[in-house]
């Protein structure tokens, strides 16, 4: 089985080391997995919110958009109110005073 390098619903965007192609800025978020053509080449499908459409990414041309550590910006998991077994906020109820 595959490992993959980016999971479903990840943030990431297009690596400005690759040739420069014409496409709305990032960030862009993982929609699905596509069957692999080539064990060293896996394909992601991927969304912006700013474009009607989806596009397809080889997993050299992406990188996963994150907040660096030095910032100091907590993980989903360390923020109140974050569940941290499915790494997404949680509603909850809004307490009366």
């Amino acid at each position: 089985m595959t490992r993959h390098k980016f999971a479903i619903g990840q943030i990431v965007d297009f690596d400005t080391r690759i040739t420069p192609v014409p496409r709305a800025s990032g960030p862009y978020q993982v929609v699905r997995v596509l069957p692999a053509e080539d064990v060293r080449s896996q394909t992601y499908r991927i969304k912006s919110k700013v474009e009607p459409f989806e596009r397809s990414a080889k997993e050299y041309e992406i990188l996963a958009v994150g907040l660096p550590p030095t910032e100091g910006a907590a993980t989903v998991a360390e923020r109140p109110g974050a569940d941290p077994m499915r790494r997404r906020w949680v509603s909850r109820p809004l307490l009366s005073r």
